[in-house]
């Protein structure tokens, strides 16, 4: 055997090793992280909900609620990012049974997608149905202002990687998951009706996700205007992939907390996306509980 040929089954041996590793230990999270909710309630989740930069006070209305502090749940990612609380709660939604997570992990908080993506495999397997994804972002249409709604239609994935890369585990999901209807049609309908009901101006658009955590610069954004994008932001599009992934029907709603970059002169600041969220929390609040009156029983 020669020298190139030894290396060669070497290498192809420890993949083999490892991807079994991870499989077995990705198995072994997820066993003791249904565990350790399953001990804290006896709620059965349908719809599960992310709750973006300055929008935790939404879980506020959850009924018959038990939150869980993320670092009293094995493997939860712990999030670093301000304006997100950081906690599990499982109640009811306007009679819905739902898991909400108040506060998201970001991929520029060094987590690795698995990671990022790891609470929507949880949620998935609690028997969650339909995906609420909610964001912060900034408005490259021309026509969005600061505090203004937009349900997400399509996404444009500019982070430079995908969750789903790696080994892949039929149990999950298949290896090659289409994205043409990546945000349900018949929930953007609904947002919709929900949003007439509630008298909120919704628009609908297409959300561009960089990996961050710097914001994008004004020809950036130009690019991404030219792309076709009406939103950005540094979150959802690699749950909204891993959702799909599972057969998760998924709904975003995305909150223009601010104008995009070289849209105003001014430079862009943290601060200033937790003031816009603030100014629409209340709006998204009520679309999201009009929205989850009227998911289908059987989502």
């Amino acid at each position: 055997m020669t020298v190139f040929t030894h290396a060669h089954e070497l290498i192809k041996t420890i993949k083999e090793v490892t991807e079994e590793g991870i499989s077995m230990i990705n198995a072994e999270k997820t066993t003791e992280t249904l565990a350790a909710i399953g001990r804290r309630t006896a709620i059965k989740p349908r719809v599960g909900i992310i709750l973006g930069s300055g929008l935790g006070g939404a879980a506020d209305h959850i009924e018959n609620s038990t939150s869980i502090p993320y670092e009293e749940i094995p493997y939860w990612p712990r999030t670093t990012a301000a304006g997100h609380a950081g906690r599990l709660v499982l109640g009811t939604l306007e009679g819905v049974p739902v898991v909400v997570m108040q506060g998201r992990v970001h991929y520029y908080e060094g987590y690795s997608m698995d990671e990022v993506t790891f609470p929507v495999r949880i949620f998935g397997k609690l028997g969650v149905k339909t995906l609420v994804a909610t964001n912060a972002s900034g408005g490259i249409n021309l026509g969005y202002k600061p505090g203004d709604l937009a349900a997400v239609y399509d996404h444009i994935n500019f982070m430079g990687v995908n969750p789903l890369t790696g080994t892949n585990d039929d149990k999950w999901g298949p290896r090659f998951p289409d994205m043409t209807y990546a945000y349900d049609r018949e929930y953007l309908d609904i947002l919709e009706a929900a949003a007439n009901e509630e008298r909120i101006v919704l628009h609908k658009g297409v959300y561009i996700a960089f990996s961050g955590p710097s914001y994008e610069t004004p020809a950036e954004i130009r690019m991404a205007r030219i792309m076709g994008a009406d939103l950005v932001g540094m979150s959802t599009v690699p749950e909204v992939i891993v959702a799909n992934h599972m057969g998760i029907r998924v709904a975003a709603v995305s909150c223009v907390s601010n104008y995009a970059a070289g849209v105003r002169p001014e430079k862009l600041h943290h601060q200033e996306v937790l003031d816009g969220m603030a100014r629409a929390a209340d709006s998204m609040v009520r679309l999201i509980r009009s929205f989850v009156r009227r998911v289908p029983a059987h989502a």
